[in-house]
This record gives C-alpha cells, structure tokens and sequence, in this order.
C-alpha cells in the first residue's frame, strides 16, 4: 500500500480540481486586463528555447535524463499553443495562431512525446545496460598508477 498512495492521491487531487473549474468558468471574466501581458509570453517562449536547447544538448550528449527535458518542453509547446488559440482575436490572428501551432509547436511537441516516451517503450536500452558514453578513470588503483596529464607551464 505504501507505494501506492501517491498515485492515489494525485487522482484524488485531479478529481479534486472538477468543481473548481466549474467556478472558474462561471466566475472568470470574459475579456480581463493583464498588466504583465508581454512578460508572460516572452517568459513562456524563453522557457520553450531553453527546454527545446536543453533537449537537444543532453540528447547529443546521450544523457539518459533527455525524456525529462522532452516531456517538460511537449508540455510547454502544448500549452503554448493552447493559449495562442483561445487568447487570439477572430480574423487573420486566429489563422496565424492556427498556422503556427499546426506548423511549429505541435509538431515540436510531437518530437518531444516521442523522445520523452522512447525509454518506455520495450528493448529499449537502459542506462544500466551498457558502459557510460564517457567512462570515468579507475579511482580503485590508486593515484601512483594512473598517469599525470602533461600540463604546459603558464607564463609569469
């Protein structure tokens, strides 16, 4: 039971939250005034770049953490794309904001699910399967056995 209760109490928690949304939606105005309206989206699409960099460096660098960043941009592409649909106004900014989500960030976060994903999926390799991509030095033999790197002297 005891490795149970989390998953149990993130149900209850989601379950939790359905009268809320109903408040919300009956509470929420239709048109609000946001003062830090520009923050928030550049905030959002720093943290997209950073997700999206991150990804990619630890996936070149065949860390195993990559899903981590993959499933944390998906989801930030996603809601991305979400709040540029139902904050748009009718006309050509609707269509852009369908145009981009369609064209960019869905299909980043597609890529992002699947890499996120990918260590789930059977025979796929565990980290635990092979040598690491840099294997680190023997520190069982002793520092007399291993040879010192030549290092130049530095001017003075």
């Amino acid at each position: 039971m005891a490795t149970r209760w989390p998953g149990i109490a993130l149900i209850g928690c989601g379950l939790a939250m359905l009268p809320w949304l109903l408040v919300l939606a009956a509470a929420l105005p239709a048109t609000p005034s946001v003062p830090h309206w520009s923050a928030a989206w550049v905030g959002l699409d720093a943290l997209e770049a950073l997700g999206l960099t991150v990804t990619g460096v630890l996936l070149l660098r065949r860390d195993p953490r990559h899903p981590l960043a993959a499933a944390a941009t998906a989801a930030l592409l996603i809601v991305d794309a979400w709040f540029d649909i139902v904050t748009s106004a009718p006309g050509a900014e609707l269509a852009g904001a369908i145009a981009m989500a369609a064209g960019a960030e869905l299909p980043m976060a597609a890529l992002c699910v699947v890499l996120a994903t990918a260590s789930c999926r059977p025979g796929f390799p565990s980290r635990f399967d092979h040598p690491p991509h840099h294997p680190r030095p023997d520190v069982t033999a002793g520092a007399a056995a291993r040879p010192r790197p030549h290092l130049p002297r530095s001017p003075r």
